[in-house]
């Protein structure tokens, strides 16, 4: 009975990962105006301005980005913000921002039931597992968790991670 239950549970988890990719954002809805209009991406957005990186995530693309909250910013040791955001550090931000970007439109089923090393638009490398965990499918993108998939842009996708990556 428990086996049947997980097999279901699984099978539902991605139906609605497969359900969510096919949902696809207005014209106009591009990666920096989602996370602009995303109170909880504010530090990303203010960082992504401040490397010089909106025209770029507001081309064509298509891009997947893994997009850290603001709480996984405040994570970081303190002043590490404030630090990378002043303009003698930009070559940094840029690229741990870039690290935080793939060419190409990944949705979280492509990758489910899989590990595989992805190259980043900085071009290191970051893991994503998609193997699930304890209670069902999960991706994990390094040591950061996925906490919500496929977030549908006019030029990509956006995965909500609760870590920010560092190269």
């Amino acid at each position: 009975m428990k086996r049947r239950t997980l097999i279901t549970s699984a099978t539902a988890s991605g139906l609605l990962l497969t359900l969510g990719a096919c949902a696809s954002a207005p014209k106009g809805n591009d990666i920096v105006d989602i996370a602009a209009g995303n109170p909880d991406f504010s530090t990303l957005v203010a960082a992504v301005q401040a490397a010089g990186l909106v025209d770029t995530l507001k081309g064509d693309g298509p891009f997947t980005v893994f997009a850290p909250t603001n709480a996984a910013f405040d994570a970081l040791p303190a002043g590490t913000v404030e630090t990378l955001l002043m303009p003698e550090n930009v070559d940094q931000l840029r690229s741990i921002l870039t690290y935080h970007v793939l060419p190409g439109s990944y949705v979280a089923g492509d990758v489910l039931g899989q590990v595989v090393d992805v190259a980043t638009v900085n071009g290191a490398t970051v893991r994503v597992d998609g193997t699930g965990g304890k209670y069902g499918a999960a991706v994990r993108v390094n040591d950061a968790n996925v906490i919500s998939a496929d977030i549908m842009a006019s030029n990509g996708v956006i995965h909500v991670i609760d870590k920010v990556l560092i190269p």
